[in-house]
């Protein structure tokens, strides 16, 4: 994928633009996991062993690698390393079971699969049933004894690998798994016009708000948190932004508020991306207070959707820093809305609080009916559709399920939402987690109730699912985690439900808990709720 820096007539790729930085002031902090700090020129000269390593291994330009990482400074070079020698980046997610990612593994045509030793059982497991057999590597000594990456690249040069072609143009150079069915995995690939985006967007600088996806930054003085998962759009989108701007780059191993806050305060963060279940366990912390972190100048928030209220309330706490960021693993960034504007607009017009933001740079909007290509007018709500150099190329090897949601250029997002006269968007639900209730199957949209819910006192997250129902098909039934010595009444919510949202969003039932269950990226997992709700896991409802 990259190719020799002193080639000037060739496209210079963004892990060009990085190694631009990591030759310049090479003892300058580069990469940081606690007390693990590497400088540019320790990175730079890693970064290249790693790429002669994974070639000792037979990989040539194209081939898949599929990275089973956790969050570390060596899993950030790995994944350079794999687009440094031409490879395609197959990133393996944490969250599926056993046949999924063995599934995975075997549809994206992985040669070779780099795992964490945390990891490294389950990766053995998914590389041995593929027919196209993946050499398994390391990152560090694992229990089922594959070659170890690190002890690999020991031995290698700290030279750049030479003769690596330029990508082609339609060339899938990183595939994101973004679920699918049972055996069936959906891999959102991207091309280099992904990465060509985000450098296009540093080089030009925030010409507006809409540059909030990603923000100019200074390598002088900005560090950036990575706190969701490398191997998610939005760690490694958030770790991108920092590398191409030469911005130090900290990693978080894992979540947990305390650690994440301890971090934010030592490592003097500027710049951190949360999703909405991190920004409200950071906000409940007992010593998230108001001037704690002074260095933080701007936290995108994004993955999910985030409640109006508990953006206020960063807002009260952390000051005018809060970005929304909204995109997909089908499109990495398709609307964004700046914290100044955020801040100030919000003011002004309360209900943009609801909103995502408006398209990116170079991306366009536009809210369709079901199967239709007619842009539906202001306000109408329907599914949100998005074309830019950020949407996927397709689903690897799937083109059945690619051309169900890709058409002239146009990707069906699967989001249902309007757009404002001022072209802010605001989204209401996802396609599937639409409740149909009541004795004319009308909508409930469970966005609009969860950020109602999140305004009650007491209430720290809220899932609204729909259950099954003799009479109307489905019932409203929702999922509340409460601070610890609140009296949450479960009548006294469906009463303020009604009272605000009309009775067709008024639960059936209201169960409460301490937490609510969340994926491995930290969203709200309604897969578990629903599970353990189905098989009485969660005791009596109240």
């Amino acid at each position: 994928m990259i190719v020799d820096a002193q080639d000037t007539s060739a496209r210079r790729t963004y892990v060009d633009r990085i190694l631009e930085h990591w030759y310049e002031d090479e003892g300058a902090e580069a990469l940081v996991q606690g007390t693990r700090r590497l400088t540019r020129g320790e990175a730079r000269r890693q970064l290249f062993r790693l790429g002669h390593a994974l070639r000792g291994q037979g990989l040539a330009p194209g081939d898949g690698v599929g990275l089973f990482l956790a969050n570390r400074v060596d899993s950030v070079l790995v994944q350079l390393a794999v687009h440094l020698i031409g490879c395609r980046v197959v990133f393996l997610p944490p969250e599926p079971g056993p046949g999924e990612l063995a599934a995975l593994v075997e549809q994206s045509r992985a040669r070779a699969v780099v795992t964490d030793p945390l990891f490294a059982g389950r990766a053995a497991d998914a590389a041995g049933r593929s027919v196209h057999a993946p050499v398994l590597l390391g990152l560090g000594p694992c229990e089922q004894r594959c070659p170890d990456l690190l002890s690999l690249a020991a031995e290698c040069p700290a030279t750049r690998p030479e003769g690596v072609p330029a990508p082609g143009p339609d060339e899938a150079v990183t595939v994101l798994y973004t679920g699918g069915t049972l055996g069936r995995p959906k891999l959102a690939s991207h091309t280099h016009r992904l990465y060509e985006t985000v450098l296009d967007l540093v080089d030009d600088g925030p010409r507006d708000s809409r540059s909030a996806f990603f923000p100019a930054m200074d390598p002088a003085t900005d560090r950036v948190l990575t706190a969701t998962l490398l191997t998610h759009g939005s760690g490694h989108l958030t770790s991108i932004q920092a590398l191409v701007t030469g911005s130090a780059l900290v990693v978080l191993p894992e979540f947990e508020a305390g650690a994440a806050l301890a971090a934010l305060r030592e490592e003097r963060i500027t710049t951190t991306m949360f999703v909405p279940p991190m920004l409200y366990a950071l906000l409940d912390h007992p010593e998230c207070v108001p001037g704690v972190l002074p260095a933080l100048r701007r936290v995108v928030v994004g993955g999910a959707a985030c409640s109006p209220s508990r953006l206020r309330q960063a807002v009260e706490v952390f000051g005018p820093v809060i970005s929304q960021g909204y995109g997909q693993s089908e499109a990495l960034g398709i609307a964004a809305f700046g914290a100044e504007e955020l801040a100030s607009e919000g003011a002004r017009r309360p209900e943009l609080w609801r909103s995502c933001g408006r398209a990116i740079a170079d991306t366009e909007i536009e809210i369709r009916a079901e199967d239709s290509t007619a842009a539906l007018p202001v306000r109408a709500v329907g599914e949100v559709c998005v074309r830019g150099d950020t949407v996927m190329l397709g689903y690897y090897e799937d083109p059945a399920r690619t051309a169900e949601v890709l058409h002239d250029g146009w990707l069906r997002t699967g989001d249902i939402g309007y757009l404002d006269a001022d072209g802010h968007l605001y989204l209401v639900d996802r396609a599937k987690d639409i409740i149909v209730t009541g004795s004319t199957s009308d909508n409930v949209y469970s966005r609009v109730l969860e950020d109602f819910l999140l305004t009650l006192p007491g209430v720290r997250n809220a899932a609204a699912l729909g259950v099954p129902d003799e009479e109307f098909g489905e019932a409203v039934q929702v999922f509340l985690a409460t601070a610890a010595g609140a009296d949450v009444v479960p009548e006294s919510v469906g009463a303020a439900v009604t009272a605000e949202l009309g009775e067709l969003y008024t639960p059936r039932r209201t169960v409460l808990l301490d937490e609510l269950p969340t994926t491995k990226v930290g969203k709200v997992d309604k897969k578990a709720l629903r599970a353990a709700w189905t098989s009485g896991a969660l005791g009596a409802s109240s």
